[in-house]
């Protein structure tokens, strides 16, 4: 099994394939990785593909909900408490990401279960309100584990995994 470990400072080694997790992986580079892996459930990611993930979700968030809320408020007609015309694209612009980013969140949350060793059902548990988040925040935070291998994909071409265990005759024992 081909193991991708973070490198030391300047060595210049080739990002792993898309279906194993980058280990050491930057922020633009983890962003561009969530959004190629948009709807994977399949496979594991690291902790930096998905802490990354979850700033950029947040940044987002945050500089688009602050912007929203400035112009609301400043062309609004009644003192501030309906946001005024000019705020209408900033809010569809806020709800289209907010729509468009829960599947990839969700199928990352799900792959780094599984480089956890942990089965991706656990999400399930985004659904109990405050709990479920802090069990899945506990779950991200824990580091990797050998026992996440198995959730990843077993290349059809190699020989050594074609036949695990050689052929067994009952009648030549």
């Amino acid at each position: 099994m081909v193991s991708y470990q973070p490198q030391p400072p300047g060595a210049a080694s080739p990002p792993p394939p898309l279906e194993l997790p980058h280990y050491g992986i930057g922020f633009v580079d983890a962003v561009k990785r969530g959004f190629k892996k948009y709807a994977t459930f399949t496979g594991r990611a690291s902790r930096g593909e998905y802490w990354w993930w979850t700033l950029f979700t947040f940044l987002t968030y945050t500089v688009l909900g602050l912007v929203t809320y400035a112009v609301g408020i400043a062309t609004s007609q009644d003192g501030g408490r309906t946001p005024g015309l000019l705020a209408l694209p900033l809010i569809i612009l806020f709800a289209v990401f907010a729509l468009g980013i829960i599947v990839p969140t969700l199928a990352l949350t799900v792959r780094r279960l599984h480089d956890g060793g942990y089965s991706g059902w656990l999400a399930l548990l985004l659904l109990i309100p405050y709990v479920g988040g802090l069990i899945i925040m506990i779950f991200a935070i824990l580091p990797s584990s050998p026992a996440g291998a198995k959730y990843d994909p077993i290349p059809a071409s190699s020989p050594a995994y074609a036949a695990p265990y050689p052929p067994q005759n009952p009648y030549n024992a």
